[in-house]
């Protein structure tokens, strides 16, 4: 089967590099000029993996989208739009199916990353998301992972064609919730980091305890199933985006907070403003994800929103 990915960023280029692993015919593919795409093109490696030699390289968006059988894509949320309008202008077979290995929310709209992509084309449409890093990925460590549908064929299809020792794919049943889910799990991701920074670890089971219940809230309120909440796409993620060394929105929160750099692309940061549209379209209160948004956007200080989050007035736990 022909894969094409687009995008060769840390994800992006993991995904090429799996699906090669899984015997897939894979072309990855960048933006030209992209440090990214040049960096591959040059050595064939990257900070994370090294590409096969089988792994076609390209800049090309035309050809590699109209050869093909399938087609990934990982790169940043916000961009997904600006990308599919220029996927509508070219031959794309409107069978072959994407499946959107990101995690977000479009900032502007509330929109899921699904809905954004069915705007424009008529193609198929699943998501791939749940735990995992791309370090421990290559060094051999399995993970559980999860593909949702509105299509049920492709979803099952999708999950006999990718299940493989090192990733193991489990069938989802709500493709709002999953997508939610995922999408706010990296919002919990930035509180823990700003939690790890001052010195509250101690914290974090309030913050996974009030955070799953929160999202669940939101989830219900928009249609979905208010239990995809704990399945992989959010609190089955919270041990690799909450604790990890690796987790980009981790480090983006003990970053901010210690006033330091992270020139990582934290998801959470776009995700949290877009929470906030929907807690007031949806007349929901998510009070973790607009203690961050309103710490990054309003410079107010982490020590004292977050205290104040979690020693608020006496409420019922559930």
């Amino acid at each position: 089967m022909k894969a094409t990915v687009l995008g060769c960023g840390r994800w992006g280029s993991f995904v090429a590099w799996y699906l090669d692993l899984i015997k897939f015919d894979v072309t990855i593919w960048g933006r030209d000029g992209s440090a990214n795409l040049n960096s591959l093109i040059k050595t064939r490696k990257n900070n994370f993996l090294t590409l096969n030699d089988n792994i076609n390289i390209s800049s090309d968006l035309d050809s590699v989208v109209s050869d093909c059988d399938i087609i990934f894509i990982s790169i940043a949320s916000q961009s997904l739009r600006s990308l599919v309008k220029t996927l509508k202008q070219l031959p794309i077979n409107s069978n072959i199916p994407i499946v959107l290995c990101m995690k977000g929310i479009e900032t502007k709209t509330g929109k899921r990353l699904s809905q954004i992509v069915s705007e424009f084309l008529d193609n198929p449409v699943a998501i791939w998301v749940g735990p995992g890093h791309v370090q421990d990925f290559v060094n051999g460590v399995p993970n559980c992972m999860v593909i949702d549908s509105e299509n049920e064929e492709l979803k099952y299809n999708l999950v006999n064609q990718l299940s493989s020792n090192l990733i193991r794919f489990y069938i989802g049943r709500d493709l709002l919730g999953n997508e939610i889910g995922a999408a706010a799990k990296n919002v919990i991701g930035i509180a823990s980091g700003m939690l790890d920074a001052l010195g509250y670890e101690s914290l974090k089971g309030a913050l996974m305890s009030r955070g799953t219940r929160e999202v669940a809230r939101l989830i219900d309120a928009m249609g979905g199933q208010a239990i995809s909440v704990y399945g992989l796409s959010h609190l089955g993620d919270y041990q690799a985006t909450l604790f990890s060394k690796h987790s980009n929105n981790r480090l983006f929160g003990e970053t901010y907070v210690n006033k330091t750099v992270c020139d990582k692309l934290a998801e959470g940061f776009y995700t949290a403003e877009a929470l906030v549209f929907l807690s007031k379209k949806y007349n929901i209160e998510l009070p973790i994800s607009c203690a961050v948004y309103d710490i990054i956007t309003k410079s107010l200080d982490p020590k004292e929103v977050l205290s104040t989050l979690f020693m608020r007035s006496i409420k019922m736990e559930f």
